[in-house]
């Protein structure tokens, strides 16, 4: 039987082997950009000779390499399914879990802007005219399973301002549904673990200090003396919001409420939640991002090719950060000069234009993101261990007057979150800078 060790070790071995034909084949043209020359290349055996020969091989490697990678994703994704599913198992007044046999298990999760339609307070506010402000908040709830809800897109509620004149006009006079407007989509929470916290803070201890001493000693010496330091670490829960105006009038309509409250608000937290992770500066009420985090180690590519400087960086993470990396993330122009690669005699390293080509460097996902400029990669290893998102709460629905807004016959609904990131060891992850 197979083991996430054993893939992961094979995965590292043969990453070395296809480094080194690259090491082999590299030239540097006359203008001093570096290219590859694979008729140089002898470390593949008697039998592999010749530009087109070496460059078949090298396909065949990245294809082992592609598929031991996706083992290891397989059984990564196994194991965190075990402990997802133990933390879910100990929260209290758990969903419905999809599949089971009983009825009541088997009833579907419900989103957020069907939650609010059920509710008899919400119908009882309506059927009185509306009176005051009303709140709704669900603390039984996975802040996660609320979160993804996010991504579940209606054609309701395109206006900033939903009054009758500007919202939807009758399907009699035009299509129903609107053409939604282009927007970053989420890019970096599916790879960064995620836990809940109960507090205002996440604290730990970090060991700044690591120093052995062990060493041999003759009889009736003095034994060796080993120092060990820890330093306590915080890191804040900072809240994240969106609201949105609303008039009298279009409050009633409730089919209006759920593709507003889970087209919009959601998703916007959500968006901003997938960009703080990465290029938060940590300054007032921000989170710190990756890319702000101290101690993260840098890897700049200079002259070398943009494989050779992310193979660097994994092997930063490696031997400095005692780490496994797992994952590339670049900005798409970036990756764009990766899969546009070629060798001296034109031949596309990452495949014939004809194919999709791996969104793989050296058997690991590329997640490609524009939430950081063009210019800057990085590689890490995205591992509970070494990195993690923290919610305190899941989005919470609130509904009453702002400013003028009880004049105006309007209201404003608002929904919130908050969070904490927190990277443990900073040295597992590297930046790759110059791209």
């Amino acid at each position: 039987m197979t083991t996430l060790k054993e893939v992961r070790e094979k995965l590292a071995a043969k990453q070395t082997e296809l480094h080194k034909v690259f090491e082999e084949a590299e030239v540097t043209t006359d203008s001093g950009q570096k290219s590859y020359d694979f008729n140089k290349v002898t470390c593949l055996g008697k039998d592999v000779k010749g530009s087109i020969a070496v460059a078949e091989k090298v396909k065949a490697m990245d294809d082992e390499l592609n598929d031991l990678a996706s083992q290891a994703e397989k059984l990564e994704t196994a194991e965190k399914a075990a402990s997802a599913l133990a933390d879910r198992e100990k929260v209290r007044g758990r969903l419905p879990i999809p599949g089971a046999k009983d009825e009541q298990a088997r009833s579907r999760v419900k989103s957020l802007g069907e939650l609010v339609a059920a509710e008899k307070a919400y119908a009882e506010w309506v059927k009185h005219g509306t009176p005051n402000g009303i709140n709704f908040s669900y603390e039984d709830l996975l802040p996660s399973d609320m979160l993804a809800k996010g991504a579940v897109f209606e054609t309701l509620g395109s206006k900033a301002l939903l009054e009758t004149g500007a919202g939807f006009a009758p399907e009699s006079i035009r299509l129903p549904g609107f053409v939604e407007g282009a927007t970053r989509p989420l890019q970096l929470i599916d790879i960064i673990p995620m836990s809940t916290t109960g507090q205002a803070a996440i604290k730990y201890m970090e060991e700044t200090t690591r120093a052995h001493a062990a060493a041999e000693k003759a009889e009736g010496a003095a034994y060796a003396e080993s120092t060990f330091v820890f330093t306590e670490k915080t890191s804040p829960v900072v809240k994240i919001t969106d609201s949105i105006p609303v008039t009298d009038e279009q409050l009633e309509d409730v089919p209006l409420m759920q593709g507003y409250i889970n087209s919009r608000l959601t998703f916007g937290i959500r968006q901003r939640l997938d960009g703080q992770v990465l290029v938060g500066d940590g300054a007032g009420a921000n989170l710190r991002g990756l890319k702000n985090v101290v101690g993260i180690q840098t890897q700049a590519k200079g002259a070398d090719p943009v494989p050779d400087a992310f193979y660097k960086a994994m092997t930063k993470v490696r031997v400095t950060g005692r780490a496994i990396p797992t994952h590339h993330v670049m900005h798409p122009e970036d990756w764009q000069g990766v899969r546009l690669l070629r060798t001296v005699d034109g031949v596309y390293i990452w495949g014939s234009p004809s194919e999709a080509g791996p969104e793989r460097l050296w058997g690991l996902p590329v997640v490609q993101q524009d939430a950081d400029a063009k210019g800057t990669g990085y590689v890490g290893s995205f591992q509970p261990a070494w990195i993690s998102l923290f919610e305190r709460k899941g989005v919470d629905i609130q509904i009453g007057y702002v400013g003028t807004q009880f004049n105006e016959g309007k209201r404003t609904v608002r929904g919130d979150m908050r969070a904490a990131f927190v990277v443990f060891r900073p040295a597992a992850f590297c930046s790759v800078t110059g791209l």
